[in-house]
């Protein structure tokens, strides 16, 4: 069955590219489904493309079919690009992508395989494209409303799949694997944290709310049950600023209870159960005590090969992935680090860390600045999303495998951050 997944990509880049061809057609409104409207290809693509990021379509064996669908997407976005009646918007943040994106093409040179390099910076490139082609596509707040709608109709279908296990023998491979999807989630969490304030409709963005946190806890992936949590410290900063500490408060106490408090994430924490909070607070509670499921140790081996005494400059964009897919029995046949800051570190040095950390923050700073002095509710609605839903993902980065997903992972707030751009400079032209 997993086969089908050739059809289903077909079929959904068909569709995809049969929209950018066309002149559009007459869908439901977003904000009110009973009155229509007229979108270009260019749009309907956008909102096709975004709402099924957690499509993933792999095949369990042979053919890499989420590399090819990575690469078509790419192309598709820059076709998108080509066709858009209005130029992408180059923030600040975009600019530093760029930067990055050079130094990590260099890093490629001096790396131990050129092939392996490039699949990196493809998949470093897909969400600064994604992103360049919402600040074209997407100048309306109806079309926002319309794709962020979709994006999370389709993530809460794939929950019970998340969740029941024997559900995926019907669809194997459609979604993306369960740490991915979970990552993949905070971003619609924080949108419906922002439609709880934005509309009227409290019960059904608070039940969204709960629906989208849940699995990371039930499934007990300490990624996103962090990364959901930044995400949610985050949203109070920009909407309360320094009024924001009491907020921020509760959920470092959230975050404490669950650790030492909640037996299934405490037995997954440490490796003796019977640490209290309070040795904890007393220090007696360091990193030997974590349990990493063996991760520091894989972490440690691969920064002192590859990071160490190259600290400036690593050793070359895919010296990890080349190196662990050449000794698969070392890491228990792992082929990827189980963090992103490391591999970035490893590959392209501190020059690469801090250029996308400052990516990161600056995007956060430009949403919040957006939503302290725009007074359009849908662009600040967009802005708060976009900042919130970037930091905690940004944060997930540490000990997952982000990049790797990034159709399902960073494409969402980098997306939201596309839009916001987008709106904003329709809104700077008077339109």
């Amino acid at each position: 069955m997993a086969y089908l997944n050739i059809i289903y990509f077909l079929i959904i880049t068909l569709v995809g590219f049969k929209y950018l061809r066309s002149d559009g057609k007459v869908v439901k409104g977003g904000f009110n489904p009973a009155v229509a409207y007229h979108y270009s290809g260019v749009e309907l693509f956008w909102c096709l493309t975004y709402a099924t990021g957690l499509l993933a379509f792999s095949l369990e064996m042979g053919l890499n079919l989420m590399a090819i669908r990575l690469l078509v997407l790419e192309i598709l976005c820059v076709m998108g690009l080509s066709m858009a009646r209005y130029k992408p918007v180059w923030s600040l943040p975009l600019k530093i992508y760029v930067a990055y994106l050079l130094w990590i093409c260099i890093g490629a040179f001096y790396g131990p395989s050129m092939f392996i390099g490039i699949r990196v910076i493809l998949k470093y490139m897909y969400p600064i494209l994604l992103c360049l082609f919402a600040s074209a596509a997407v100048r309306d707040s109806e079309v926002f409303m319309k794709s962020s709608l979709l994006a999370r109709a389709v993530a809460a279908v794939s929950i019970p799949f998340f969740l029941i296990p024997f559900l995926n023998m019907f669809v194997p491979g459609v979604f993306w694997y369960g740490t991915a999807s979970a990552i993949n989630y905070i971003s619609l969490m924080i949108f419906s944290v922002g439609m709880f304030f934005f509309s009227n409709q409290k019960r059904k963005n608070l039940l969204y709310t709960l629906l989208f946190l849940a699995p990371c806890f039930i499934a007990v992936f300490r990624t996103s049950i962090m990364g959901s949590g930044v995400a949610i410290a985050a949203f109070c900063l920009i909407k309360y600023k320094i009024k924001a500490v009491p907020y921020i408060a509760a959920v470092l106490l959230v975050g404490a209870v669950s650790v030492f408090y909640v037996e299934p994430i405490k037995e997954k924490m440490f490796y003796d159960t019977n640490v209290t909070l309070q040795d904890y607070l007393d220090g007696k509670i360091d990193e030997n005590n974590f349990n990493t499921n063996m991760r520091s140790t894989m972490w440690k081996k691969l920064q002192k090969k590859f990071y160490e005494e190259h600290e400036v400059i690593g050793s070359g964009t895919g010296s990890v992935q080349t190196y662990m897919y050449a000794n698969r029995s070392e890491f228990g046949g792992l082929t990827v680090p189980h963090s992103d800051f490391v591999q970035q570190k490893c590959d392209n040095g501190l020059i690469g860390l801090i250029l996308y950390g400052a990516i990161v923050f600056t995007a956060f700073f430009d949403c919040a600045v957006t939503y302290w002095r725009n007074r359009n509710g849908v662009i600040r609605l967009c802005a708060i999303v976009a900042g919130a839903s970037m930091l905690g993902v940004y944060a997930t980065l540490y000990s997952d495998n982000v990049v790797n997903y990034s159709m399902a992972t960073l494409s969402m707030p980098f997306g939201f951050y596309g839009m916001m751009l987008g709106m904003r400079r329709q809104q700077q032209l008077g339109g």
